[in-house]
């Protein structure tokens, strides 16, 4: 079930001081759901790793868009970060081939551990979104 009429859309620069803003944005999106405390900071830290993730790594010389999307859908929130920058296959190339800067991967698994499904698409022209679901404990176990 999709709410067209319960979402929100935001865009940022690619700049760090831009994370904090998104991370409270969502979480107050997210807040009119049942979700506790710590439901909405793990949230908060996985919109965080996802919009830090287009800035490193999207973004590394330039600034550019981040648009962050989030929706009511089936008793839960969808957030989705997307860039239209290098891609996850130029990144990794260039990680590889150039020493740049190599990053312990550990943003994926919080992402992964705090939301409900985690998914990635990145083509090979370019860009990247993340897509995350979170469902407040009461909703998941009603989803299950």
């Amino acid at each position: 079930m999709h709410n067209r009429n319960d979402y929100m859309v935001l865009e940022v620069p690619s700049l760090r001081e831009n994370v904090a803003l998104v991370r409270v944005t969502v979480a107050a999106f997210a807040a009119r759901l049942p979700f506790t405390i710590a439901e909405l900071e793990e949230l908060k830290v996985a919109v965080s790793e996802a919009v830090t993730n287009a800035i490193v790594h999207a973004y590394p010389a330039t600034t550019g868009c981040i648009r962050i999307e989030a929706v009511i859908i089936d008793g839960g929130v969808k957030v989705s970060v997307i860039d239209d920058g290098r891609g996850l296959v130029a990144a990794k190339s260039k990680i590889t081939d150039e020493g740049e800067e190599q990053r312990t991967g550990m943003g994926f698994s919080f992402m992964e551990s705090f939301t409900d499904d985690l998914s990635v698409t990145s083509p090979a022209q370019g860009g990247t979104a993340v897509h995350m679901i979170k469902r407040p404990a009461r909703q998941r176990e009603e989803h299950e």
